[in-house]
């Protein structure tokens, strides 16, 4: 389970003494037991690696945005502070299809789907989303998706 090896990545950290790494694990952890608590009331509990990838991956996007937006204004210092977050929170999300992979994918199920215009971009999404959702960025699938049914 990808918990239990960032619980155990926290460990290595603090034994090893690397400070930067061990605030960016305890940083996913906390984001980890806010979705927790937030999925106490939910009717339905997905598989704990789904929760898991899917906080990663908001945390990763938030770092990318972040990154853009210091570098824009001057904040070297604080871009790479984000920049290094980035490539700890990175380290725990599984190998992410490429863009020829993704648009394969892409095709397959508009085949299988029957899907010939924009107006089966929901379909198509969704369908994408529950195969591959672990192992695509959902907001770069959405313009290939897009320029697919176009």
């Amino acid at each position: 389970m990808l918990r239990d090896s960032i619980k155990a990545a926290q460990v290595s950290a603090m034994k090893g003494g690397d400070k930067p790494r061990l605030a960016a694990v305890r940083l996913i952890l906390a984001k980890l037991k806010d979705k927790d608590i937030e999925l106490r009331t939910a009717a339905t509990v997905p598989d704990d690696d789904v929760i898991v990838v899917d906080v990663l991956q908001k945390m990763a996007k938030q770092r990318r945005e972040s990154i853009t937006l210091y570098e824009q204004g001057g904040r070297q210092e604080l871009a790479d502070a984000e920049k290094s977050e980035l490539v700890v929170i990175e380290e725990f999300l599984p190998q992410q299809m490429g863009e020829d992979q993704v648009k394969a994918a892409i095709e397959a199920i508009k085949a299988e789907l029957g899907a010939s215009g924009m107006k089966d971009m929901g379909k198509v999404i969704a369908e994408l989303k529950a195969r591959h959702g672990t192992e695509i960025d959902m907001g770069k699938a959405s313009g290939l998706v897009k320029a697919a049914l176009g």
